[in-house]
This record gives C-alpha cells, sequence and structure tokens, in this order.
C-alpha cells in the first residue's frame, strides 16, 4: 500500500486536495497537501476554469497532457464532464498542431516506441511496459498523420489521443490501454535535421524489412497480450490494406481509417434518409479522394446494399470515385488495387462533370485538400438535389473540404452537413443548423468496449454495420430537425454502451467469442466500464 508522496507521485492514485481529512490521516498525507478540502467538482471546475484562462489551444492540450500525468481520475472526470469542449483539445483537430511540435513540446515520455534497433527483441522489450493487463493497443508508423503526412515518432500523439477517447467514452479502464509507435525513419527531411527530434532519424524502414518489423511486433503481443484489441491507425494507404488484409481474419485487429471512418460514414447516411426520403438502397454516392478512408468507406457501403438485396456489382455501380487525376474509370492505367472495383466503364472526366453525369444524392469529402468543395460543387449538388449530403470529412478543420458556413450559404441552407472536425452551430436566414462531426470517436471506442467484453477472436465487417445500424438509430428527430446526422457528443458514454452491445451480440451470434454470453449483455458490459 502506498503512502505519501508515492500517492502522490502516482496518477492512478492522486485525488490532489480532494482527499479528505481521514484519508490523509490513514494516508500519510498531511502537511503535503493545503488545508482545504475540495470536491471533485471543484477541482473540475478548476481545471475549466485554468484552460479558458490560456490563449492558444496547443496550450490547452499540453496543460490537459500534464494533467493526465499527474491526476488522471480528475482528467478523465474533466474529459468525461466537459466532452464537448474538450475532445477537440485531445483530438482532432488540435491534435494535428501536437503531433507537428510534439519533439518540441514533450515532457513527460507517454507510450511505447518500437524502431528497427529492436529487431529480434520486440517481444523481450515490451515487458518493460509497466502494466500487464492489456487489452487495447493503438499503433501507428506515424506515416499519414490526418492530413498532415510523414511525421515520424511525432504521430505518437495520435495512439495517445486515441486512448484517451477509448476511456473517456466508452470506460476502458486507462491502465489497459497501450499507445505504440512503430518508429521506422521518417522522409521528411525536416523532422531528421531538427535537432529536437526524439525519433529514429534515418529514412524509413521500406519494404520486406517494414513488414517484418511489423509482424514481429504483431506476434509479440499476440504471444503476451493474447486477447488484446490491435487498432491500426495513419499507416499510409497501400500499407494499411496490406496490413488489414493480413491480419483481420487471425488477430483481434481493425483499421480505424478504413473501417471506423466508414462505420461512422455509413451511420450518417442511414440516418440522412430520414431527412431526404430518398431509400438507402436507390443512393448514388460520390467520393472525392481515392484513398484509405474513401475506399474503406465505399466497401462498407458495398455490403450495407448487399444487405438490402442488391449484388456485389450492382452495388458498386450506386458508388463512383474523383481522384487528382478525374473519375475513375476502367479505362485508367494508374489505379491501385483497392481502387479496380470501382472503376466504371464511362469515359474520363472532372470531378465538376462527374457530378452533373452520375447525379450524386451524397459527396463524402476524403482529400486532405481544403477547399476542394468549391461554391460551384455545392450549388451544383443542391440543384440536382432537394436535401444534398455534402460530409466533409478530411482532418484536421483546416483541411476540410469547404465549412459548414460555406454549405449552408452555397446550399441556401439545404445542404445536410457532416465533417470531421468539429464547426460550431450555424444561423442561416434565422434558423440555427447544428453541424454533425462525422467523428470516428462514435464508434471504435463502442468497438472496442463491446469486442472486450465478449472477448472477440475477430472482427468482421458485420460488426461495423451494426456499429453505423446502431448508431444511426440514436439520432432521434430533434437531432434531425436541426440537420445533424449524428446524435450529440454529450451522449457519446450512452453511445459507446449501446454500440458495445451491438458488436458484443453479433460476435455472439457469429460464433467469434470467447466468453460466455451473460444472462443481460448490456447490464454485464455497463459494469465493466470505468468510472472516473
Amino acid at each position: 500500500m502506498k503512502r505519501g508522496s508515492d500517492i502522490l507521485r502516482d496518477k492512478a492514485l492522486n485525488r490532489s486536495i480532494a482527499f479528505d481529512r481521514k484519508e490523509r490521516e490513514r494516508l500519510g498525507l498531511r502537511g503535503l497537501l493545503p488545508y482545504s478540502v475540495a470536491s471533485e467538482q471543484q477541482l473540475i471546475e478548476r481545471v475549466m476554469t485554468t484552460l479558458e484562462r490560456l490563449p492558444r489551444d496547443i496550450d490547452r492540450y499540453m496543460a490537459l497532457s500534464s494533467l493526465q500525468e499527474r491526476n488522471e481520475r480528475l482528467f478523465y472526470e474533466t474529459v468525461v464532464k466537459h466532452i464537448d469542449r474538450i475532445m477537440p483539445l485531445i483530438y482532432t483537430p488540435t491534435v494535428g498542431e501536437a503531433c507537428r511540435e510534439f519533439s518540441h513540446i514533450m515532457r513527460e515520455p507517454k507510450g511505447f516506441f518500437i524502431t528497427p534497433d529492436d529487431r529480434g527483441q520486440i517481444r523481450r522489450i515490451l515487458a518493460n511496459w509497466p502494466q500487464k493487463n492489456i487489452r487495447v493497443i493503438v499503433v501507428t508508423a506515424g506515416q499519414r498523420i490526418l492530413g498532415l503526412g510523414d511525421l515520424g515518432a511525432n504521430g505518437m500523439g495520435i495512439p495517445i489521443g486515441k486512448l484517451a477517447l477509448y476511456t473517456a467514452c466508452a470506460g476502458i479502464d486507462p491502465s489497459t490501454c497501450l499507445p505504440v509507435t512503430l518508429d521506422v525513419g521518417t522522409n521528411n527531411d525536416a523532422l531528421r535535421n531538427d535537432v529536437l527530434y526524439v525519433g529514429y532519424p534515418r529514412k524509413r524502414l521500406v519494404g520486406k524489412a517494414y513488414f517484418a518489423l511489423v509482424d514481429e511486433f504483431v506476434d509479440a503481443v499476440q504471444a503476451r497480450y493474447p486477447e488484446a484489441l490491435i487498432q491500426f491507425e495513419d499507416f499510409l494507404t497501400p500499407n494499411a490494406y496490406a496490413l488489414l488484409t493480413k491480419y483481420r481474419n487471425r488477430v483481434l485487429c481493425f483499421n480505424d481509417d478504413i473501417q471506423g471512418t466508414a462505420a461512422v460514414a455509413l451511420a450518417g447516411v442511414y440516418a440522412s434518409t430520414r431527412l431526404t426520403g430518398v431509400a438507402f438502397r436507390d443512393l448514388r454516392v460520390m467520393f472525392l479522394g481515392a484513398g484509405s478512408a474513401a475506399t474503406g468507406i465505399a466497401d462498407l457501403m458495398t455490403a450495407a446494399f448487399v444487405e438490402e438485396g442488391l449484388t456485389a456489382e450492382a452495388a458498386r455501380r450506386h458508388l463512383s470515385f474523383v481522384d487528382i487525376h478525374g473519375l475513375v474509370v476502367k479505362a485508367r492505367t494508374d489505379l491501385m488495387e483497392h481502387n479496380l472495383p470501382y472503376a466504371h466503364d464511362l469515359k474520363a472526366m472532372g470531378f465538376a462533370e462527374a457530378i452533373e453525369a452520375i447525379q450524386p444524392h451524397v459527396l463524402i469529402g476524403a482529400t486532405g485538400a481544403p477547399g476542394t468543395f468549391t461554391q460551384a460543387v455545392v450549388e451544383r449538388m443542391s440543384r440536382i438535389n432537394r436535401r444534398p449530403l455534402i460530409f466533409a470529412l478530411s482532418n484536421p478543420t483546416s483541411s476540410a473540404e469547404c465549412t459548414a458556413e460555406q454549405a449552408y450559404a452555397w446550399s441556401e441552407g439545404r445542404a445536410i452537413f457532416a465533417s470531421g472536425s468539429p464547426f460550431g452551430p450555424q444561423v442561416y436566414k434565422g434558423r440555427t443548423l447544428r453541424p454533425a462531426q462525422g467523428n470516428n470517436a462514435y464508434v471504435f471506442p463502442g468497438i472496442g468496449l463491446g469486442a472486450g467484453a465478449c472477448r472477440a477472436k475477430t472482427l468482421p465487417d458485420d460488426v461495423f454495420r451494426a456499429a453505423a445500424r446502431t448508431l444511426a438509430a440514436l439520432v432521434s428527430t430533434k437531432d434531425l430537425d436541426q440537420g445533424a446526422v449524428y446524435p450529440p457528443l454529450v451522449a457519446i458514454r450512452k453511445i459507446s454502451l449501446a454500440i458495445a452491445v451491438a458488436v458484443a451480440g453479433k460476435a455472439f451470434e457469429m460464433g467469434l467469442a470467447r466468453a460466455k454470453r451473460p444472462a443481460n449483455l448490456r447490464k454485464s458490459i455497463e459494469a465493466m466500464m470505468y468510472q472516473p
């Protein structure tokens, strides 16, 4: 049993001046704390007051990071209590700036770093991590961080942020979470030449050596933490698909950029049909961008169309892609393997011409290129549709294809808008509209909670469709009246619980659960949730 200053130095035990008089006496804390005894609510208010006094969001990010290291319980109490205010500070959009500046602002080392120098020893060095009961791992190679590109070891901000959301949004015990960066170098010359850069200062490991290192990491995790969920995050598109294809049917894992984004986008489209009156099976969807996020959404939508009675071939005819070279068509010779199923037998054409030719109901941006949904694009979508769906999903906010204000103004208030990063409420001609944030945090924490609760073996696409349907069903009439196709984030723990129940239920149904199904699945999962 720790006592005195050892308690105050332990982030999981420290409660600062919330320790009452009897606790201070019993734990040897008298004299180590000032006289005042504060309630947890008073401490939360103190944190929020401090945050609002700071001049920049990156300063708030650093303050919250420091709090997480000192007083973990207070950190999560504050995040849960003020999720709509805090989430943009600990994740998108602020985490993008935090990753760019990671080597300059890092105070306390967080997470687990694996480099090429660790080859042959990864299983052994994993034992250096102090916690042993690891259930959720978020791992990145730092090569495609949000829309910011190759940030090398600076990408550690992403696993740290994602795991904070696993705890805040779904009650995953923080002691069971492990953030990992496969620091295999960086091709970002500015980083390698920065004397403060904390990462492996060489060009990126590629090819067989790269995949061998990932293999060794996955095998080491299977040996040390055999029931841990591995979430792959921000891998370069070809590597992301290669790794997902290799592991998805034999390891409990998923790629959030591909499958998490897909589930959230599919949920938003499902919910939108209640506003547009267009049946899901009749929708035509166009993607601007043809990388892992866009193709992941299309793959899940294909399965959803098949579920509605279409053949896979017919389903793909509902989905079209435009990339930097124009419409994805069969005649092109520059397509990647994951794009080939969506190459249609049409003539080559640009973005604007493709909208006129295909007349999509839904436009989804996953480009990382700001401003690509121009006024002409939104106006064209609005001529075609009574209620056009405009999903500008690129992160951070500076990379959004258009802003909420632009989407509403250019569509005369008729657009159903969703974005990857948050936009505040907008007033258009006296009507208040709430832009929906298609944040992956709606689904991945609940998926992790459900997978852990049933001790799932793998996570097939059926699980992600179940998560999407559950999220869509939680969108209320009030939400839709405000133009939002997602429920408010303030209800995120209830949302995550509902998704966890759906995910675990689907795993039990498919024979993928290692645990015995409890009599009351919802109560059983709710009882597992960490309460700060």
